[in-house]
């Protein structure tokens, strides 16, 4: 059952930048947070709006109930990600959360490897958290470019195993995500796999889970306007028909979609 939208006014009380083009911020409401769930996601609206018309959708990058606090990874790409991106502790955002579904957790004692590339380390740190709090563990696999844009490996190494891979091999294993040899060794080692990043990258480390007999969640980013439903610009074909990654997800089994040729 998903917990009741709420439209809150989060006070920045946190900024932490990870490079030129991401930034991590953290905030707090006058009102008790509603629950949230690792993978799921807020539609963020902040400062000057002209011109910026449409709300931005951010993952919940971290959650703590008792601090009533949550995060947002910020990937700055345009003029609205970059308002928000901007904002400094002691000024506000406007959000609609939480929206979406979220990552199934594992059984108590087993062993799951969590996958990300780029931005899509986003959801991870709070899936890590959730992970080990119902009792399970877990290996953390991530890549980048290069190593400016392997983000928060301080905060994700505290919580697993953590690989790295980078495309010009200036940390870790040098080429992609599924280059790193912990992906060739799925069935001996995890009973899930959980991927967040660019769609080819997903895609791959689906079709090495799939081939290996291991269960794999993903998390797609597809473009949202509205995030409720209703604008119909994220919809992604499944197996069950065309399904809207707003609302249907953004987590996914990843053996009821049709990937993108």
């Amino acid at each position: 059952m998903h917990t009741k939208k709420q439209i809150l006014d989060l006070q920045v009380i946190k900024h932490t930048s990870l490079n030129d083009h991401h930034a991590v911020l953290t905030c707090t409401s006058e009102k008790k947070l509603p629950t949230l769930l690792a993978g799921q996601f807020a539609e963020i609206s902040a400062g000057d709006t002209a011109g910026t018309f449409l709300r931005r959708p951010f993952s919940i990058h971290d959650y703590n109930k008792d601090e009533n606090t949550v995060s947002f990874l910020i990937q700055i790409k345009g003029n609205g990600s970059a308002i928000i991106g901007s904002l400094q502790p002691g000024e506000y955002m406007n959000v609609i959360l939480p929206l979406g579904n979220s990552f199934s957790m594992p059984a108590q004692g087993e062993k799951v490897l969590l996958t990300g590339g780029g931005c899509g380390v986003a959801p991870l740190l709070l899936l890590a958290k959730s992970v080990i709090a119902a009792g399970a563990s877990c290996d953390i696999l991530i890549g980048a470019r290069d190593e400016d844009n392997l983000m928060e490996t301080e905060e994700l190494s505290e919580l697993g195993t953590l690989f790295t891979t980078t495309e010009d091999g200036s940390e870790g294993i040098q080429g992609f995500v599924t280059d790193h040899p912990v992906m060739q060794e799925l069935k001996e080692n995890y009973s899930k796999v959980y991927s967040c990043g660019p769609d080819p990258m997903m895609k791959a480390v689906a079709t090495i889970a799939e081939a290996s007999g291991v269960d794999c969640e993903v998390s797609l980013e597809n473009t949202m306007a509205c995030g409720i439903g209703a604008c119909l610009c994220c919809v992604t074909e499944t197996t069950e028909g065309h399904k809207c990654v707003c609302t249907d997800g953004p987590v996914f089994n990843s053996k009821e979609l049709k990937w993108h040729n």
